[in-house]
């Protein structure tokens, strides 16, 4: 695989997490959040593709502990559906299992160190939750024959 950028999302219905990647340095960074009232603020989406000019999209799916689909398993699969189509780029579905409580609790420790000064609020761990996902497509990257990830 040549160095690339990756974008992926955590899905939610009233915000959607962004987090960037590079494939080149192997790092992730969360980047904010994406609007939702119900549905996705597809504008934004495309500003934000725009900007960071991703070659492959990841989305967070998420999955009961038993593997069973949740409420937003459905709405997940066809927000992907939809960046897939409208944008023309690989999407690829990441098991998001555990990833926004991973991410609450890495927001709350950076809090009680005091790396981080102020409250923890949903908006990042949402984003911190989207950088999770990247870096677990990552860690599966560096484990797949023939990767240079």
């Amino acid at each position: 695989m040549h160095p690339e950028v990756v974008m992926a999302f955590d899905y939610g219905r009233q915000r959607i997490g962004l987090a960037i990647g590079q494939t080149a340095t192997r790092t992730a960074n969360a980047a904010g959040v994406i609007p939702a009232q119900g549905l996705p603020d597809w504008n934004a989406v495309r500003r934000q593709i725009r900007k960071w000019v991703p070659a492959r999209l990841l989305v967070g799916i998420p999955y009961n502990m038993d593997g069973t689909e949740t409420v937003l398993t459905a709405e997940c699969l066809a927000f992907a559906e939809r960046l897939g189509e409208d944008f023309g780029l690989p999407v690829e579905l990441i098991d998001e299992r555990l990833t926004s409580a991973a991410a609450s609790d890495e927001l709350r420790e950076a809090r009680r160190s005091g790396q981080m000064k102020r409250r923890v609020s949903h908006a990042d761990i949402d984003s911190h939750a989207a950088r999770l996902i990247l870096e677990s497509w990552m860690r599966e990257q560096e484990h797949a024959p023939g990767s240079t990830v």
